[in-house]
């Protein structure tokens, strides 16, 4: 009886964990407010034990911030974090990427071709809300970055390169409303699978941090950069 209780008890803290995960990242729980365990226990008709719970693994994310050992806050956003991100992205993403052309072959080929083609399929506006980014592209658009990496041979870099990705939605998402479609990424992603194909890496980085860079540039102005 104590093993099952204490494995329905992990079982809600990880459901609060996702849930809230989730909200965090897609902006519904906005950078900076306060994350009070009454409200959040309302809104996902969980505990409280496992909503604290759920927030002190979520810390170890930064996506939650311990207020002076009392509460906790989402993680606010500002153009300096944003920055040191976008570097780190950029950093460790380019050796993920060059390992994965040197160790994937071709079944991995195939699976950045068929992780790009179910992308580009599909529209990146909601059909449901005009303006608002359909929740199912982003399924796959992160699905399509996962891929380019998930041959690099470590596990430790593909769990630290979908954290970072996650973190990089939040911004993008937050700012949905300053941020419009200025570019054609559907050919950026194909631009980038065409350069895995040819296996060339040196090309396939640079167009991959380019499509960062820009999208970081965008978000750039919906902070306020001039």
């Amino acid at each position: 009886m104590e093993v099952a209780d204490r494995s329905g008890t992990e079982s809600m803290t990880n459901r609060a964990y996702e849930d809230i995960r989730a909200d965090i990242v897609d902006g519904t729980l906005m950078p900076g407010s306060k994350l009070k365990i009454d409200a959040l226990r309302q809104r996902y008709g969980i505990g409280a034990s496992p909503i604290r719970e759920a927030l002190s693994l979520l810390t170890s994310t930064l996506l939650v911030e311990r207020i002076d050992q009392r509460g906790f806050r989402v993680a606010p956003i500002s153009l300096e974090a944003f920055d040191q991100l976008l570097w780190t992205r950029c950093s460790i993403e380019a050796i993920a990427l060059r390992e994965s052309m040197l160790r994937g072959g071709q079944p991995w080929q195939e699976q950045v071709v068929l992780a790009n083609y179910r992308l580009s399929r599909l529209d990146r506006e909601s059909p449901d809300a005009p303006g608002m980014t359909n929740p199912r592209w982003e399924e796959l658009h992160k699905a399509f970055h996962m891929t380019l990496l998930s041959a690099c041979g470590s596990t430790y870099i593909i769990n630290f390169c979908s954290e970072l990705y996650d973190h990089n939605v939040r911004y993008r998402l937050t700012s949905r409303d300053k941020v419009g479609p200025e570019r054609d990424v559907t050919e950026e992603h194909s631009a980038i699978a065409d350069a895995v194909l040819d296996n060339n890496p040196d090309l396939a980085v640079t167009l991959l941090e380019k499509h960062y860079r820009d999208t970081g540039e965008l978000l750039r102005r919906s902070l306020g950069e001039p």
